[in-house]
């Protein structure tokens, strides 16, 4: 067992910022604090209000400092952002929201300049969903501001540099649908070298290591030990996947859940991806490419319930699987497996409340074992995060894909991957609920009605 014991895991999500206690003796959080994660909608373009994170920050690790001594620090951040900082280690221009539209008025561009899919496993995405497209566009908008660019940094370590003042990069965030890295090769891609970027990228790093100590200022702020540590960190998807490519024997995916549902295959079929169905190909904490495929499902769901309750009984789901209500995709055009067909509701007049909670969840269940067929997913399912505490979405996912799925007990896999950064040797990891495939044929019915109308 190592000395560190509490780990505190800083996690940027999208939408919600935490900052989680970890006890790597169990294996399990023990304290967390949370706040909204929501972005400046003001000049030069939205941005993520990185100050308002930061006071979180520091308050939190405080707090939860007073109440159980924190051993060290590991990080973990929605992927899709990063940083152009300067030599005081300031930023040379805000962090730009990666839902903003204005890489798309550079788009022609920045296709003239992108490497293929055969060379990054990056699909071209819109929006500032590729990360490569944001720093072309800050380039070709701000060339001044640009220019004072001393370092390019990937979103985790942004906030090692603040706690730390070291520069890194790391290879799960700069893998992650940038264009900016070859999987295979292990290295900077050709946009990089092409935009005369190598130079400004901070050296990379294993997510594990361990960058330095925290600042003498933030040690003061709150109250931590001078010496606490601060380890690289990486991207939060494949913070969830870490434990079980520790744990688990191939094949086996796993389905990371939040704003964004991202499934990663390991050991499973081998398949030709799609980039125009956005599977890509992630890279793991290890280094290895990854296939994964994605859609924005925390957001539809969000979305679909709108506030409203999100209770059902036994007789909402038998009436939804009976008279075979669908949601068929998309209600989030521009990404996911179907990303340019509209959501269309099928034989749902009448729906109650609890109906209506039914067949979302099915949906987004069935949208994710569509992604896992379209990315070779083989062996037992597990699924992390909000999502692993619906049990309709469970069992669909098993009636779907015809293969268990096991509901992580965690509340986020992402803290529990993140603070396995700071731990010795290969955790033992408690695995959670085990669903198999309902026996009841009108599941396995409901999947093919849905998959073949998807398809249509």
């Amino acid at each position: 067992m190592s000395a560190l014991r509490t780990i505190a895991v800083i996690d940027i999500g999208k939408t919600n910022a935490k900052v989680a206690l970890v006890d790597l003796a169990t294996r399990s959080e023990v304290a967390l604090r949370r706040t909204a994660n929501t972005p400046v909608k003001q000049a030069p373009y939205p941005h993520h209000d990185v100050e308002a994170l930061w006071t979180f920050i520091l308050n939190s690790l405080a707090h939860l400092n007073s109440e159980r001594r924190i051993d060290a620090i590991s990080i973990t951040t929605h992927g899709a952002t990063g940083t152009l900082v300067d030599a005081s280690g300031e930023l040379a221009l805000p962090v730009l929201d990666y839902e903003f539209d204005g890489p798309d008025r550079l788009a022609a561009d920045y296709d003239a300049v992108r490497p293929p899919f055969a060379e990054t496993g990056t699909p071209r995405l819109p929006l500032g969903l590729n990360l490569g497209a944001q720093f072309f566009w800050q380039q070709q908008r701000f060339p001044a501001d640009f220019a004072r660019t001393a370092a390019m940094l990937m979103y985790p370590q942004y906030w090692a540099l603040r706690l730390t003042g070291v520069a890194a990069n790391e290879v799960t965030s700069l893998g992650c649908h940038t264009d900016l890295w070859s999987p295979w090769t292990s290295d900077y891609s050709s946009l990089v070298d092409r935009m005369g970027w190598r130079r400004l990228m901070a050296p990379v790093r294993p997510a594990k290591d361990r960058l330095g100590p925290i600042l003498p200022a933030i040690a003061r702020r709150t109250g931590l030990a001078p010496r606490t540590p601060v380890f690289c960190g990486l991207h939060d998807s494949n913070a969830s996947l870490l434990p079980h490519l520790l744990a688990d024997s191939p094949p086996f995916s796993v389905v990371s859940t939040g704003t964004w549902v991202v499934s990663m295959a390991v050991g499973g079929r081998r398949v030709v991806l799609d980039p125009a169905r956005d599977t890509l190909v992630n890279v793991n904490a290890l280094g290895d490419p990854v296939p994964s495929a994605r859609f924005m499902g925390g957001r539809e769901f969000s979305l679909l319930t709108d506030g409203q309750p999100q209770e059902w009984i036994d007789d909402d789901v038998a009436a939804v699987l009976a008279r075979q209500v669908l949601l068929l995709p998309s209600t989030q055009l521009g990404s996911g497996p179907f990303p340019h067909r509209d959501a269309q509701w099928v034989n749902a007049e009448n729906l109650s409340p609890g109906q209506r909670i039914a067949a979302i969840s099915f949906y987004l269940a069935l949208m994710t074992a569509t992604c896992l067929e379209l990315i070779g997913g083989d062996g037992a399912t597990t699924v992390e995060g909000p999502f692993a505490r619906n049990p309709l979405f469970i069992s669909m996912l098993a009636a779907a894909t015809e293969r268990p799925v096991v509901a992580s007990e965690t509340s986020t896999g992402t803290s529990i991957g993140a603070a396995l950064l700071a731990a010795d040797g290969a955790p033992a990891m408690s695995k959670g609920e085990w669903t198999e495939p309902p026996t009841e044929r009108s599941w396995g019915e409901y999947a093919a009605a849905w998959q073949q109308a998807a398809s249509a």
